[in-house]
């Protein structure tokens, strides 16, 4: 009689605990929809490469008019993961760290 062998998924969680219960679904949505656009994730990119807060540089750095740009960033700062600071006429935005490392912990948490 051949031996049954186990299939892939039972191999691999095979020994975890199961984190599915520590995962907050819909904190998780909200912040994956935020980060589902290509141009979400440049303007994150652009704005972690930078140590201080970006003001007018975002809009020259994307080939989108600025009204999209705009756009993208409410979704980030609704989101939580950028925040936005008045600098007189403009204003500059910046990586909430306490986001994104949040958003990282649920991903992990999959």
């Amino acid at each position: 009689m051949a031996a049954k062998t186990k299939s892939c998924c039972e191999t691999r969680t095979e020994g975890r605990p199961s984190r599915s219960s520590s995962v907050n679904t819909e904190e998780l949505a909200k912040l994956a929809w935020a980060i589902a656009h290509p141009a979400r994730v440049k303007i994150l990119s652009i704005l972690l490469r930078r140590s201080t807060c970006v003001c007018g540089e975002l809009v020259d750095a994307m080939p989108l008019a600025q009204s999209t740009v705009s756009q993208h960033l409410k979704i980030l700062k609704e989101s939580g993961l950028v925040q936005g600071e008045i600098d007189g006429p403009k204003v500059c935005y910046c990586v909430n760290p306490g986001m994104l490392s949040r958003l990282k912990e649920l991903v992990a948490a999959l």
